[in-house]
């Protein structure tokens, strides 16, 4: 689905889908940099990571293994509640591991300081995270970032893996979607 098939829906358009490929690309880079002595184990957040991983994964030019997670956080809000809740939990142990959790977009933090504590408590070797997108305005917990795609504006996005209501997912950018959608101002 393009933008113009839709374009009714989207306010703006945040990242075209060549920014996105170019922002997925620097991320493999720099993992690349960092897992030259092991293999490292990326962990999907499910559902919104499945384009960033899909193409993080196919970006790398380095042996990886993949396990996914679902985690629920937002139920049918537009915010998270912050109140984690795992849907689907990992098939892989995480002992012993070098992990790099990858999500889609980093906004409140909630999520994935709760993600980043559970894991240490698996007994990750180490445990890092790619987000392709964080809203700087949005955080209300501290949590690091060692690959960072692109740094956005507060306002709700969707498009490639983000949704509203489960639609927008296949989107091939990133856009604002309008409040009106939503029911927002």
């Amino acid at each position: 689905m393009e933008f113009e098939d839709i374009s009714a829906d989207i306010e703006s358009v945040v990242l075209t889908k060549e920014q996105i490929a170019e922002g997925v690309a620097r991320i493999a880079r720099e993992i690349e940099r960092d897992h030259t002595n092991h293999t490292p184990l990326l962990i999907g957040v499910l559902k919104g990571a499945v384009m960033v991983m899909a193409d993080l994964a196919r970006e790398l030019r380095i042996p990886l293994e993949i396990d996914w997670m679902a985690v629920s956080s937002y139920g049918a809000s537009t915010k998270s509640s912050g109140v984690v809740r795992i849907v689907k939990d990992l098939e892989i142990s995480l002992e012993g591991r070098h992990v790099i959790i990858v999500e889609d977009i980093v906004d409140s933090g909630l999520t994935l300081s709760w993600l980043l504590e559970n894991f240490a408590s698996r007994q990750a070797a180490s445990v890092r995270v790619a987000a392709l997108l964080r809203k700087p305005e949005a955080m209300k917990v501290d949590v690091p970032i060692d690959y960072l795609g692109f740094d956005i504006p507060n306002d709700f996005v969707v498009g490639y893996g983000l949704d509203y209501a489960e639609s927008y997912r296949s989107l091939s950018g990133v856009g604002v979607l309008k409040p009106s959608v939503y029911g927002g101002s």
